[in-house]
């Protein structure tokens, strides 16, 4: 059992969506009304809902993506510049924190 999709509401589609394809590989795959679903090469699915308002979440919670390499972890980080946090370099773990448009937290991680 994989989990396969994470469902966000957001206040505008076309700034999220270019933050996701750009940075994270996602795709466009379907439209179901309103709701704008992006997919990766992986088949993990981002449900992208419009709304007026978004919920906060705990100040802990984030989603994250582990990438192939600590390499591309740190490009990725570059590619970000100020959006993206500190850069944690430890042996065997390398990581950075953003947050998206909408400020929901993610965590990128090798290792």
């Amino acid at each position: 059992m994989n989990l396969n999709h994470l469902h966000l509401h957001v206040r505008n589609l076309t700034k999220s969506r270019r933050f996701y394809e750009t940075y994270f590989g996602f795709r466009e795959h379907a439209r179901h009304g309103r709701i704008l679903f992006l997919r990766n090469r992986r088949g993990f699915s981002l449900a992208l809902a419009p709304a007026a308002k978004v919920e906060r979440f705990p100040a802990w919670f984030h989603y994250g993506f582990r990438l192939p390499s600590a390499s591309a972890v740190r490009r990725l980080h570059g590619r970000l510049g100020r959006a993206a946090g500190p850069l944690g370099d430890e042996a065997g773990y390398v990581w950075f924190r953003c947050t998206d448009p909408d400020g929901y937290a993610i965590e990128v991680y090798w290792e």
